[in-house]
């Protein structure tokens, strides 16, 4: 069976990371009410262990400039998880413990730990493993929503994958690029400035090997392939949207792009490899028929959660804090 989408975000932590985040000033108000999502809250505790984790996973300095910069971005994560997870309590999707505990294990077999020894560094790193399993449990939740309302709806015809073919075919003796990236969405014109400097903050930091792409990927990006640390496979001219593929041959291998906003969002894009068309390497059937679903099926959840986002009672308490 094809798989068209696999939404799990495994939180990579860096080994031997010391405790992050020192009491602050606003331990007096953790368990306020940062932001209220429906008939959920998100705490200010919430919000510092999530932050936290983020940091950690990600390899990011943390240092007041990040902290700064990454907090708009952790609330909307909060805020869109709320809202997830309501819509799997709407259509009665349950996530056992159980569950949870398998996603768990995957992320501690990742770091080449055994559950219990990872378990234990988390904690003595100062870091929240509840917090952890709740970024599972919204994953799984989701992962279950998608599949039962939107996956029936995704259709590849034995046409589309002909035209696709056919695109590539008239590639040969052109560069294709393995790629991957970072895609931070702007849901409303508020949001750009922030989620601009974000990117940047983000480029900065890689360029400066302060953190790794892939790490990154995992933790910000909002593409499909964001588990996999954003990879989108090999990519040939014409096959992304306009703002990307004019940058594209731009990027050397190895290097990534600055941001490049296009009409969802903030891209950053990394040429892992470079290579020329030909019949040797053309994608099979299969693979195109699973490229195209995922493609498709990103964009309806997407449109998903965004109307879901509109009909819900939001109410951010952040920016009124004293």
């Amino acid at each position: 069976m094809t798989r068209y989408l696999k939404i799990f975000c495994a939180a990579f932590f860096v080994l031997g990371v010391m405790v992050l985040l020192t009491p602050s000033a606003d331990a007096s108000r953790s368990e306020g009410i940062a932001v209220v999502v429906n008939e959920d809250a998100i705490t200010f505790s919430d919000l510092n262990d999530r932050l936290l984790l983020i940091i950690a996973s990600s390899g990011l300095p943390n240092t007041p400039d990040t902290r700064q910069k990454l907090t708009p971005q952790v609330v909307n994560a909060l805020i869109d998880e709320q809202i997830r997870m309501q819509e799997a309590r709407r259509l009665d999707l349950e996530i056992s413990q159980g569950e949870i505990n398998e996603g768990f294990v995957k992320i501690a077999e990742q770091n080449q730990r055994d559950p219990q020894e990872f378990r234990s560094m988390i904690q003595q790193s100062g870091l929240n493993v509840g917090t952890m399993e709740n970024q599972i449990r919204s994953q799984l939740a989701w992962s279950k929503v998608v599949q039962a309302r939107l996956r029936p709806q995704v259709v590849v015809t034995d046409g589309d994958i002909d035209n696709y073919l056919d695109r590539v075919a008239g590639n040969t003796g052109k560069p294709e690029y393995l790629l991957a990236e970072i895609f931070l969405p702007v849901d409303s014109p508020s949001e750009d400035a922030q989620t601009r400097q974000v990117a940047q903050k983000l480029v900065d930091e890689i360029r400066g090997g302060q953190a790794s792409f892939f790490k990154v990927a995992q933790q910000f990006s909002k593409s499909a392939g964001a588990p996999q640390g954003g990879d989108l496979g090999w990519v040939g001219q014409g096959q992304l949207q306009r703002e990307l593929d004019e940058v594209l041959p731009r990027i050397a291998v190895g290097e990534i792009s600055n941001p490049v906003r296009t009409s969802t969002g903030y891209h950053i894009l990394s040429v892992r490899e470079q290579r020329v068309v030909s019949e040797e390497n053309m994608p099979s059937r299969e693979d195109v028929r699973s490229i195209l679903g995922t493609q498709r099926l990103e964009r309806l959840q997407r449109r998903y959660l965004l109307d879901l986002k509109s009909a819900a009672f939001i109410e951010n308490r952040l920016v009124q804090a004293p």
